[in-house]
């Protein structure tokens, strides 16, 4: 595979390689960036190639607890598996891994496996990843330790780089505008609110107000002479129910009984 070979000798900045067993499995690990609070600091992590790649992205994952992206959970960036719709063929492994470093000090802004720890915490996490060891390949700093200068990046390297940073500060300025902006929700209650709190008035007129008054009175029926009318018909139905259940069971009675004088006659007297 051309990429193991390029990635053979570790950088400044990342190294990568297949497990020996699983070319569909690397093993990575990059340099903190310098001057954020990852600085000192070597994470590890897998990536898991599909087999479609390069035309599909692939899934990263960060194994070194580093107070930006969860551990053992598959990150959502957008040169991860999360976004197949801004990925490249053209890109690699190598451009995975410096997308990786580059967003590392960007917000996480509420993405799938991000976490927001403070700057402090998180520098507490890079001294001690460097003794952190990863079980399949052991302590991983020490190859970065001894690495070479990395290699000159390429234009389109730099250009998606620059798109990384942009895209992050997009990210960051519509949290902050979201944030400001006033929930829809209470603008709705508060037009509730508002309509509740008007009366609701009918026009009167003071010449037609006895005329409209006697109206009302006529069209509208008496309520207590309606309730009346209603308990006399459910006693009436109640009444007919009772006696056509009365005349059923005498029926009843009537069969059963005529039923055990003919059992007993064919018993005793057949």
């Amino acid at each position: 595979m051309r990429e193991a070979i390029e990635l053979a000798n570790p950088t400044e900045e990342y190294y990568a390689a297949p497990l020996e067993d699983n070319l569909f499995e690397w093993h990575f690990t990059v340099r903190g960036p310098p001057e954020t609070e990852f600085e000192g600091g070597y994470y590890h992590g897998r990536i898991l190639l599909p087999v479609q790649y390069p035309m599909q992205p692939p899934n990263i994952i960060l194994l070194t607890p580093n107070g930006r992206f969860e551990v053992n959970k598959k990150i959502c960036l957008s040169i991860s598996g999360y976004h197949p719709e801004t990925w490249q063929p053209s890109w690699s492994i190598r451009t995975a891994l410096l997308a990786l470093i580059a967003f590392m000090p960007s917000k996480g802004a509420g993405t799938i496996g991000s976490l927001d720890y403070t700057p402090e915490e998180r520098q507490i996490l890079a001294r001690k990843s460097i003794s952190w060891e990863c079980p399949t390949c052991g302590n991983v700093a020490d190859k970065l330790l001894k690495a070479k200068a990395s290699p000159t990046l390429t234009v389109e390297e730099s250009s998606m780089l620059e798109t990384i940073a942009l895209k992050a500060e997009e990210d960051v300025n519509r949290k902050e505008a979201k944030s400001t902006e006033e929930p829809e929700g209470l603008r709705d209650n508060a037009n509730k609110v508002e309509m509740q709190a008007t009366p609701f008035t009918l026009p009167q007129n003071d010449a037609n107000n006895g005329q409209n008054s006697s109206l009302r009175q006529r069209n509208i029926p008496n309520i207590t002479l309606v309730q009346q009318d209603i308990t006399n018909d459910i006693l009436e139905t109640s009444n007919e129910r009772n006696k056509r259940d009365i005349f059923w069971i005498v029926v009843i009675y009537v069969i059963v009984f005529l039923i055990m004088i003919l059992i007993i006659r064919r018993v005793f007297f057949f």
